[in-house]
């Protein structure tokens, strides 16, 4: 039987099924995904094992009896996706079911419009959760019960960390974790770059520069320890480090990258139709 069911079978739908077939939160025949492009229905079920279809008239069995529905389209074609789900012959309303949205700058109050139903968790999640390394945070809307949070909270958790918030807060996340992948990925290159001006090989540097990052990162979540009492721990008075991070200070290192999330804030306001 079908318990979770993925409308839009994409990398994300698929590294969040997949996550949970290996976790055992699911089995792989209790997992099915829906999506128009048959290459990436036939991608998903390559992926994860799990029953995909590119048809909607396939798909209607396991899509009513799922009790928990994935909406992991893009936003300018989520309305069109649900209009012919809820206008198709044979298939229960979602209203039924607990729904869940990864639809990037959608809020619940519209999500709650298209279903016709606030039993709806909304989730910003990270291009991490591909390799079981996400950061997500989610927000409940009215008619979510503390069951529904619960196994919200599972399912996020079998592809990374998960964190419940408030709706409001998630422009911030969207900022921070969703943008931030970028951020790290370019700050990774210009670690290598350094390295490389410096006469290391590409492979070289960009190797040491991953596992820097991989290494530093962990420390944090391990250590418990402020990020600035590491920082301290690295660097002796008068040494490299020091030298480096007034480099870095000059250059308004810190300054720069909060204005970088406050803007990234900003804009997914705008886009989700805030000022």
């Amino acid at each position: 039987m079908v318990k979770f069911f993925v409308i839009g079978a994409g990398k994300m739908g698929g590294a969040i099924s997949g996550g949970l077939v290996a976790k055992k939160v699911f089995s792989a025949d209790e997992v099915a995904a829906f999506d128009v492009n048959s290459k990436a229905a036939e991608e998903f079920s390559r992926r994860t094992g799990c029953a995909a279809f590119s048809k909607l008239e396939d798909a209607a069995a396991a899509l009513n009896e799922a009790q928990t529905v994935l909406l992991a389209v893009k936003p300018q074609v989520l309305e069109p996706a649900l209009r012919n789900i809820n206008s198709a012959d044979g298939i229960l309303p979602l209203s039924r079911k607990l729904v869940v949205s990864i639809v990037a700058g959608v809020p619940i109050v519209r999500l709650s419009a298209l279903i016709s139903s606030d039993r709806i968790v909304r989730v910003m999640p990270n291009t991490p959760a591909l390799v079981g390394a996400g950061a997500a945070a989610f927000a409940p809307g009215a008619g979510a019960t503390a069951e529904d949070i619960a196994l919200v909270g599972k399912i996020l958790s079998a592809v990374g960390m998960a964190r419940q918030m408030k709706e409001s807060d998630l422009d911030a996340v969207t900022a921070l974790s969703g943008s931030g992948p970028a951020y790290v990925f370019a700050f990774i290159q210009a670690l290598a770059d350094g390295g490389v001006a410096e006469g290391l090989s590409r492979e070289a540097a960009l190797a040491l520069a991953v596992q820097t990052v991989l290494g530093s990162a962990e420390m944090v979540a391990r250590s418990g320890e402020h990020p600035a009492v590491l920082k301290d721990a690295v660097t002796s008075p008068g040494g490299t480090t020091v030298r480096a991070l007034e480099v870095l200070e000059d250059r308004g290192f810190a300054g720069t990258v909060i204005q970088a999330v406050r803007a990234a804030a900003q804009r997914s306001r705008e886009l989700g139709g805030g000022k």
